[in-house]
């Protein structure tokens, strides 16, 4: 019994480690992917704004995108990991050339302030996973 009780400590700490570098894996990967699928979406569909903030419509878009893997979710759809929401994706445009009206000439998506608890800890995401493509959309300002 006292071998079986100083094993079972052991085993079940290592086993417990096993865990949480595996579950800490698998939401990485899970979130590398949404960001690059979020940020090749970026990349190619029309940019709205003269700035290089860009307009809701880009931003939710692009932000559903990262969290649910669709631009336009149903109210049914839910986030591809827990807890995981559309404030959590960054989004930066990398200006074109300056002194004229320009599509920009990357973006930039990635995820802050989000927290993953992986039962015996907690693991912050902040600035990464990111993802930066040359964009390849059309600029199209709004008119006046």
């Amino acid at each position: 019994m006292v071998e079986f009780a100083l094993a079972f400590v052991l085993i079940f700490a290592v086993l417990t480690g096993i865990f949480q570098y595996g579950y800490g894996f698998f939401v990485y990967n899970t979130l590398v992917n949404a960001v690059r699928d979020g940020a090749r979406y970026a990349s190619n569909i029309p940019y709205s704004s003269t700035t290089t903030t860009p307009d809701n419509t880009y931003q939710t878009k692009v932000q559903n995108m990262v969290v649910y893997g669709k631009p336009s979710p149903g109210q049914t759809d839910q986030p591809i990991l827990a807890g995981l929401a559309t404030s959590n994706v960054a989004i930066t445009m990398t200006p074109g050339n300056p002194g004229g009206l320009t599509p920009p000439t990357a973006v930039t998506v990635s995820i802050v302030g989000f927290q993953v608890d992986a039962v015996f800890s907690k693991i912050n995401m902040n600035g990464i996973p990111f993802c930066i493509f040359p964009y390849a959309g059309v600029l199209t300002p709004p008119s006046n």
